[in-house]
């Protein structure tokens, strides 16, 4: 804005204008007459460049197609399912219908096998766990991340199938 003040003629672009370099004062005059705006696009030009524009128009314009944008971007969520190195047969179809509905619902699934105490030495069978859940749910997802002990979890990743149109 400093050079536009320093500048005494500027280039003019927009529509309803012909292009060329005029006076400021003519340039704001026109912008009158037409009820828009006379922004500034780059100062640094010889000599500036200003567009006539409804500045208005052009900022709502703008944030109308950044919400279209954000809406038409998905958010992944992340659902968690805890299991046990001993999980009865109920909790575990019990958590694999949730595992089902998370799955359905597009969220990525993390499932993990939590090993309090000794129980630790019954990683086989946490493994065994977390893949017989992954093929029981392989119509739905697929595994992103083969099960992995880490400090007292082990834990598998399932991301959910892409739906076909």
């Amino acid at each position: 804005m400093n050079k536009l003040i320093r500048a005494t003629e500027v280039r003019l672009v927009g529509e309803n204008v012909e292009p060329g370099i005029f006076k400021i004062a003519d340039a704001l005059r026109m912008a009158e007459e037409l009820e828009v705006d006379l922004v500034e696009i780059s100062p640094n030009a010889e000599p500036p460049v200003c567009k006539l524009m409804d500045y208005g128009k052009f900022l709502y314009q703008q944030k109308k197609r950044e919400k279209e944008l954000k809406a038409k971007s998905t958010q992944i969520t992340v659902k968690e399912i805890r299991f046990g190195p001993q999980t009865d047969e109920h909790d575990y179809e019990f958590k694999r219908k949730n595992a089902e509905k998370f799955l359905k619902e597009g969220s990525k699934l993390k499932a993990f096998v939590f090993f309090k105490g000794r129980s630790i030495i019954y990683k086989e069978q946490g493994q065994i766990l977390l893949l017989r859940l992954a093929t029981d749910l392989e119509e739905y997802g697929k595994v992103e991340a083969m099960p992995v002990l880490e400090g007292k979890r082990m834990i598998m990743f399932i991301a959910p199938k892409k739906k076909s149109k």
